[in-house]
C-alpha cells in the first residue's frame, strides 16, 4: 500500500509540471472506492493551481474546488504529454493543456472525490480525522508525548491509526521503532518523554530518508514519471525476518499486529 513517502514522491513528480494547466476532459472507468462527486464534464475548463499532499491524500486544488486522491491499496500515478491507450485498470484520467494525469489501480481501493473546498462535507469526511504531518513544524516531540499518554494500545498500532501521527504506515513504523530502540509491542502510555523524542525524531529521520530514496517499491509502486523506489533496499528490519540484525547480527523477527506483520529486533528495541 502506498504510504506518505510514495505520494510525496508521487507529488513531487508531477506538481510543478501540471501547475497551470488547464482541464480538457475527464474520464472515469470502472467505479472506484468512492463517487466522483460530480458529473465529469463540471471539471472541464478549470485550471489546476497547485498539489498538496495531506497525509495520504493528493489534492488537486483548481481555480474552483479541488479533487482529493487517494492511491488505495495498489493505485499509481502516472503523468505525461502523451500516454498509451487506457488500459484495463485505468480508471481516472485527467487531460490537461500540459499532459495526462491517469490512476493506474488494478484493485480498485483508490479513489478520486471532488469537492467544492476543503471545508465540504467531502473533504472533512476524508481528512478531518488526520493526525499531525509528521514533516511539518507542527510535530512538535512534546505534544507527541502527550498524545502517547492517552494510549493503552501498542506503540506500533498507534502509529498506524494515523490519528495523532499521519502517515507512519507499516514499513516505516517498524524501521523508525527500531531506529529509536522501542520494542513495537510496548504500550503508547508507558513511553517515557525522552524515549518519546527519540521516537518523534526516528520518524522524521525514516520519513525522509524514504522520500529521499524515491519510496519503497515493494510490487509495483512508480512515481508519476514511472521511478521506482528503493527505500526498501535500506530497510534495517522491514522484509528481513530470520536475517542477521545489521547493528547486533541477532536474527530479525517478525510478528502479526493488527493484521500487519511488523519486524524488529529483540535485542536491540526494549519493552
Amino acid at each position: 500500500m502506498p504510504e506518505l513517502p510514495e505520494v510525496e514522491v508521487t507529488r513531487l513528480s508531477f506538481a510543478d509540471r501540471i501547475a497551470g494547466a488547464r482541464v480538457h476532459a475527464v474520464f472515469m472507468g470502472k467505479p472506484l472506492r468512492w463517487p466522483l462527486g460530480c458529473e465529469p464534464v463540471v471539471l472541464a475548463g478549470r485550471q489546476v493551481r497547485s498539489v498538496a499532499r495531506r497525509g495520504k491524500y493528493l489534492l488537486v486544488h483548481l481555480d474552483e474546488g479541488l479533487l482529493l486522491l487517494h492511491l488505495g491499496m495498489s493505485g499509481s500515478l502516472q503523468f505525461a504529454a502523451t500516454l498509451p491507450p487506457r488500459g484495463v485498470h485505468d480508471h481516472f484520467e485527467l487531460a490537461t493543456s500540459q499532459g495526462l494525469l491517469r490512476l493506474h489501480d488494478p484493485r480498485r481501493f483508490g479513489a478520486v472525490v471532488y469537492a467544492p473546498s476543503l471545508d465540504d462535507v467531502r473533504a472533512v469526511k476524508l481528512l478531518g480525522g488526520l493526525g499531525v504531518e509528521p514533516l511539518e513544524v507542527g510535530f512538535d516531540p512534546l505534544v507527541f508525548h502527550r498524545a502517547l499518554k492517552t494510549r493503552r494500545s501498542p506503540i506500533k498500532q498507534v502509529l498506524l491509526m494515523g490519528d495523532v501521527v499521519v502517515g507512519v504506515g507499516n514499513i516505516y513504523a517498524s524501521e523508525a521503532l527500531f531506529m529509536s530502540g522501542i520494542h513495537p509491542a510496548l504500550r503508547a502510555d508507558r513511553l517515557s518523554k525522552p524515549r518519546a523524542a527519540r521516537l518523534h525524531a526516528a520518524i522524521v529521520t525514516v520519513l525522509q530518508r524514504a522520500v529521499a530514496l524515491g519510496g519503497s517499491t515493494l510490487r509495483d509502486f512508480s512515481s508519476a514519471e514511472g521511478q521506482s523506489g528503493y527505500f526498501q533496499l535500506d530497510a534495517m528490519v522491514y522484509g528481513r525476518d530470520g536475517q542477521p540484525c545489521r547493528v547486533c547480527g541477532e536474527p530479525v523477527r517478525s510478528m502479526r499486529q493488527g493484521q500487519r506483520s511488523t519486524f524488529f529486533c529483540a535485542a536491540c528495541q526494549k519493552k
